[in-house]
């Protein structure tokens, strides 16, 4: 999946993974911790829990703090978290979902607000850009797990809709709700996945120049360093010459 690819190695290059490693930890943590809360401990009997420590262990999280933060959801010392979905328009127009789990969600609400506003951007109503997304789940293999039509022949079988290959990764989509199902059975075949998640998957995008591209990840940026921000999606699109271009900025 070219997307995935060039978004991914984009971030690399702009040198935040440190500050990003400690960030993903923290809210992974908080999601294992949220859906150990909600149902039960054990993550073979609660999916939202199995793909919480899935997607941990895939993001190198040590198992003492996956650990942790289940033993937090049964020891009652978790803080009970609302899960918030924020909708709106970045620079250019283009379609921003930004998913929190807060204690406060006054607090919560301002801080998105003025970091839309702030950036160029308004904040909507629920469902003001939902329609231009749908929920997906999504699995990334490394390309050395096996060759396009292996993949595809495997993804197939375990019930996935569509399979996206490029000379670094096997991307991997089903249908949000059948997640669970296709990733625990694509594991049998091919091995444990490099992520395993639930994503918001544009159905229409939007195209940036440079500077737009510019503002806009500044916005996702920003949105990203909130404690309370667990995932921001953008339907945003720019050509190779762009991407490379903001890379070396």
């Amino acid at each position: 999946m070219a997307g995935h690819s060039k978004w991914a190695n984009i971030q690399h290059r702009k040198g935040r993974q440190d500050k990003i490693r400690a960030k993903l930890f923290s809210k992974l943590s908080k999601e294992i911790t949220v859906a150990a809360k909600m149902g039960d401990p054990d993550p073979d009997k609660n999916p939202r829990l199995r793909l919480a420590v899935k997607e941990a262990k895939s993001s190198s999280v040590p198992k003492d703090v996956i650990e942790r933060a289940i033993n937090k959801a049964v020891g009652g010392d978790a803080e009970n978290y609302d899960e918030i979905r924020y909708e709106g328009y970045g620079p250019g127009g283009v379609a921003v979902i930004v998913e929190a789990m807060t204690d406060n969600r006054n607090r919560t609400a301002s801080s998105v607000r003025s970091t839309f506003t702030k950036s160029g951007g308004n904040l909507g109503e629920t469902g003001s850009v939902g329609y231009m997304f749908d929920r997906k789940g999504q699995i990334v293999y490394p390309a050395s797990v096996g060759d396009e039509d292996t993949v595809m022949m495997a993804a197939i079988e375990a019930g996935a809709e569509d399979v996206q290959s490029d000379d670094e990764n096997h991307v991997i989509l089903c249908e949000g709700t059948d997640l669970n199902d296709v990733s625990t059975a694509l594991e049998a075949v091919l091995g444990e996945a490099e992520s395993t998640k639930l994503i918001w998957k544009p159905n229409m995008q939007t195209e940036l120049d440079l500077e737009g591209l510019t503002k806009l990840m500044r916005l996702v940026e920003t949105l990203e360093d909130d404690d309370d921000v667990q995932n921001v999606t953008t339907n945003v699109d720019a050509s190779d010459e762009v991407m490379a271009a903001y890379a070396e900025s």
